[in-house]
């Protein structure tokens, strides 16, 4: 079962690192931003309504309105993290966008401190300043030779993605406890596909008249990436220690590189790959401080 896991571990990051090419494959067809997220999460809230329905249905008419507030919050930040983080591939290069977006641990360590007053190890600081040496390192090479038309610009809204994804994995930490994987994912999925269908009509666009390409990259990253990626984490967690999962999923910045420089022939600045690699040892060092004192917590 063990070697299975890693497979579809392996299988997993592959996967997810499909979504910065395909998010760029459409908005280079002259799709927004705003369309490629709304899209992607409505088809996948959409797939998964009725399988949700039809397994968890019981436990949805339960859900206590606390719950269910909290989840709508989830779905909130949601909406924000992809609308900021899909745009960043507008204005910066893929590798900087994916790299960034994934120091989502670091800002889920700081608000557990600031927010919840949970005691951060010294592993865990550390790893936050080597993975803000390492952003810094991406913004310089970015702000002097990056890719895309305002690389600072879209370094930035990569990071709000990071904050604002590390929110719905604090408020998913806490209703995970009580609600299992099938209905929270469902709630939190359509609740952001809702509010980015909302905030895309305000801004007086739609998802009606896009190219066939367009359509079918939107539908490759909701079936792919969206379900499937995640899906093939969540369930090789049960079989693989967390720590192996959040580091082997460190993989993803580094696979969506290398397929943006096959593809797009997106160069990688000699500062970039070194602050990339710096930005991407800091997570791991923090995420492995991490495990290493809930082993701890548990066993004293």
């Amino acid at each position: 079962m063990h070697s299975r896991a890693y497979l579809v571990l392996f299988a997993g990051v592959l996967i997810a690192s499909t979504a910065s090419i395909m998010i760029t494959g459409a908005i280079d067809l002259g799709i927004s931003p705003l369309a490629v997220a709304a899209g992607r999460l409505s088809i996948a809230a959409l797939i998964l309504t009725p399988i949700t329905w039809a397994r968890s249905g019981p436990e949805l008419r339960q859900l206590s309105r606390r719950d269910l507030g909290l989840a709508l919050i989830a779905g909130l930040f949601l909406t924000i993290h992809f609308a900021t983080w899909i745009s960043s591939l507008a204005y910066t290069s893929i590798a900087s966008s994916t790299a960034l977006v994934a120091t989502n641990p670091i800002f889920v360590a700081l608000a557990s401190w600031l927010i919840l007053r949970e005691r951060l190890r010294v592993g865990i600081w550390a790893g936050v300043g080597v993975t803000l040496a390492g952003s810094l390192l991406i913004a310089l090479s970015d702000s002097s030779t990056g890719h895309g038309s305002a690389p600072l610009l879209g370094d930035l809204l990569a990071l709000l993605g990071a904050m604002t994804v590390s929110g719905y994995f604090l408020i998913g930490r806490q209703l995970r406890s009580r609600l299992s994987l099938l209905p929270y994912i469902w709630l939190v999925y359509t609740a952001a596909a809702v509010g980015l269908l909302v905030v895309l009509g305000l801004s007086g666009q739609s998802l009606i008249g896009l190219p066939t390409l367009g359509y079918l990259l939107i539908f490759g990253l909701a079936i792919g990436p969206q379900l499937l990626g995640h899906s093939a984490f969540n369930w090789a967690i049960k079989y693989l220690s967390p720590t192996l999962v959040t580091i082997a999923i460190l993989g993803e910045p580094i696979s969506s590189a290398l397929l943006a420089l096959l593809i797009f022939q997106q160069p990688l600045q000699p500062l970039q790959l070194i602050g990339g690699g710096i930005l991407l040892a800091g997570i791991a060092i923090a995420s492995l401080a991490e495990r290493q004192g809930s082993a701890a917590d548990q066993t004293s």
